[in-house]
């Protein structure tokens, strides 16, 4: 009977070491550690709440150069000349006032009989009042290719037109003011382009990271010419 009992304790202990053993949890990771990237910045250094031209449905801007004679083309080819070399300072932009001198000098009669034309076109559309409309225009004009954060840009481009415009002779500039304004606006456009990238990148950092920081965007706007608010076409002597 004894070794009964014996055998049966022996069977108890036996089964009992063939149990299910405890199996070591792993502790849950820890939160994934999110990395908010910086606040996207306005190009160039601009104020963040500067009001660009929009963008028309053909995706053209309306600026100041847009939907104007050939007379107004060429004076707001000067204009921008004029900006350049009064902006553009350094040994490294002295072609920019010199070619301007050269330029006034070379192409005076055409300038002058230009000048005389765009009084005409402001005759006709304003009546008594086409001074003051053309030096409201002018005024536009000089602060849109003044815009401080492109003209750096501007003087690059000065740059090059400086070297262009003395390739061109006497009488002939009308030909080549289209092509030449384009040139001066380009950096101005391309401005635009990267502020309009910089809005769309601001508004998608709001939606995931921001507080609404967005919304105040609309108030204390910093307005650039642009067609919708112009008189046109304007000089001021």
């Amino acid at each position: 009977m004894r070794g009964l009992t014996l055998m049966a304790g022996s069977l108890v202990a036996v089964l009992s070491g063939c149990g299910p053993k405890k199996v070591a949890v792993a502790p849950p990771p820890p939160p994934p550690v999110v990395v908010i990237p910086p606040r996207p910045m306005p190009p160039l250094g601009a104020s963040p709440n500067m009001v660009v031209p929009a963008l028309a449905v053909d995706g053209s801007r309306r600026t100041v150069n847009t939907g104007i004679s050939s007379a107004q083309a060429l004076w707001n080819l000067r204009s921008a000349y004029n900006v350049a070399a009064l902006n553009c300072i350094g040994p490294q932009y002295e072609p920019i006032l010199s070619g301007y001198k050269d330029f006034l000098k070379k192409h005076g009669k055409t300038l002058t009989s230009t000048n005389k034309a765009l009084d005409k076109e402001f005759k006709t559309r304003f009546g008594a009042k086409s001074v003051r409309e053309r030096e409201a225009y002018q005024t536009q004009v000089y602060n849109y290719f003044a815009l401080p954060p492109v003209v750096p840009a501007l003087c690059n481009a000065a740059m090059g037109l400086a070297v262009e415009l003395q390739a061109v002779p006497a009488g002939q500039l009308d030909g080549f003011a289209m092509t030449g304004l384009a040139k001066a606006e380009a950096p101005f456009k391309e401005f635009f382009n990267s502020y309009d990238q910089y809005r769309a990148d601001l508004a998608a950092w709001e939606a995931r990271y921001g507080a609404g920081a967005a919304a105040s965007a609309g108030s204390g706007a910093t307005p650039v010419a642009s067609a919708g608010n112009l008189a046109q076409p304007a000089y001021a002597r």
